[in-house]
C-alpha cells in the first residue's frame, strides 16, 4: 500500500459522508453551496489523511465495541458512537488492511478495563502493568483475544502447525 494509490470508490465513500454531514445539508439548504462544498473538501482531505495514517502505522487498529467505533492512529483516535457498519471511514481503514478489533464479544468488562495500551510508537513500558502499561499491538491483540475478542486483518505472524 505504499504511496496510497487513489481510488475513486474511497473517494466516493468519503465525498458522500462529508455531504451526509447535518451542517453541510443545512448549509445547501440554506443556499451555501460554496461554503458547504469547501467543508466537505476539507473533511475528505482529512480523512484521506487518516486514511494514509492508519496504512503507515505500526500500531494503528479500529476498535469496535458497545460504546461506538474507534480509530487509533497513535496520538490521534477518530470515533463515532456507531458500529463500525455506520463509521465509513474506519470501515475503509479496515478494507485496506489496519487490524480491527472487535470487542462486542467480551464479556468480561473488568478484565478488558484492565488490558494495558496499544503503544503510540514502537516503546513498550516494560516496568508497568495493567491499564497504564503500553505493550505493542500484536501484545495487545493475544490479550484482548483471549478475552473473546475477534480479529479481523491479523497483524500478527502466522503460525504454521
Amino acid at each position: 500500500m505504499k504511496g496510497f494509490p487513489m481510488q475513486t470508490g474511497v473517494l466516493r465513500v468519503l465525498r458522500a459522508t462529508a455531504a451526509s454531514w447535518w451542517r453541510h445539508r443545512e448549509l445547501r439548504r440554506t443556499g451555501e453551496e460554496e461554503l458547504a462544498r469547501q467543508l466537505e473538501r476539507t473533511a475528505v482531505l482529512r480523512d484521506l489523511g487518516y486514511l494514509k495514517q492508519a496504512a503507515s502505522l505500526p500500531n494503528a487498529h479500529v476498535i469496535c465495541g458497545d460504546g461506538g467505533t474507534f480509530l487509533h492512529l497513535g496520538w490521534t483516535t477518530v470515533s463515532s458512537f456507531a458500529p463500525i457498519e455506520r463509521f465509513p471511514l474506519a470501515s475503509l481503514a479496515v478494507a485496506r488492511g489496519t487490524p480491527f478489533v472487535d470487542i462486542r464479544p467480551v464479556t468480561d468488562v473488568i478484565a478488558f478495563a484492565n488490558l494495558p495500551r496499544v503503544t503510540r510508537d514502537r516503546s513498550v513500558d516494560p516496568d508497568l502493568s495493567g491499564a497504564g502499561r503500553c505493550v505493542s499491538l500484536t501484545t495487545y491483540i493475544d490479550t484482548v483475544e483471549r478475552l473473546g475478542a475477534r480479529i479481523v486483518n491479523d497483524p500478527r505472524p502466522r503460525q504454521s502447525i
